[in-house]
């Protein structure tokens, strides 16, 4: 009996010993940010993973924007993304933070010149300095290669979706605003 009690306490501390291992390597490991004139900033965190600042507001202005765009690893193929379809590899979808999901948006490879039309239903890049991520089709019909992986690319908005229903047309007057 005496053994039992013995093995049981044996596992008892080693429990508690995971969990407060767990619960200061999640202290640890949160991000840091800091407030630099009004705005969150992002850092990494104390592992040293980058980490971004907090949800980015919608950007609705249909202001052009250039950044680096990435594209969709294969195992994303089929899985749900943020406007429920499934991603399609071959489609001309695309994943933004800022644009609304909905946005259709001229991405041209500032190399190559080439550029294709997207339709942003997806939400990322999560990696910091990238604005776009695009399906595997598009990057190669814009000349963004595995190898490289990344390009420095220019969005164009085209139809932005406003959050009232209506739709803000790209270069367009006020006047000329669909209702």
């Amino acid at each position: 009996m005496a053994r039992i009690a013995q093995r049981h306490g044996v596992l008892a501390a080693l429990s508690a010993q995971i969990v407060v291992f767990c619960a200061v390597g999640m202290l640890v490991c949160t991000p840091r940010l800091s407030a630099a004139g009004g705005a969150l900033s992002a850092h990494t965190n104390a592992c040293g993973a980058p980490q971004l600042a907090s949800k980015p507001q919608p950007d609705l202005s249909g202001r052009e924007r250039t950044g680096i765009a990435s594209f969709y690893a294969n195992w994303f193929a089929g899985r749900k993304m943020a406007d429920g379809s499934r991603m399609n590899p071959q489609g001309n979808n695309a994943a933004s933070r800022t644009l609304p999901l909905g946005t259709v948006a001229k991405v041209t490879d500032l190399a190559t010149r080439k550029s294709a039309v997207v339709t942003i239903e997806d939400r990322g890049p999560y990696v910091q300095g990238r604005i776009v991520d695009l399906s595997p089709a598009t990057a190669r019909q814009i000349g963004i290669t595995p190898k490289a992986g990344i390009a420095e690319v220019r969005v164009t908005p085209i139809v932005v979706p406003l959050p009232d229903g209506r739709i803000l047309l790209a270069r367009a007057s006020p006047s000329e605003q669909l209702q």
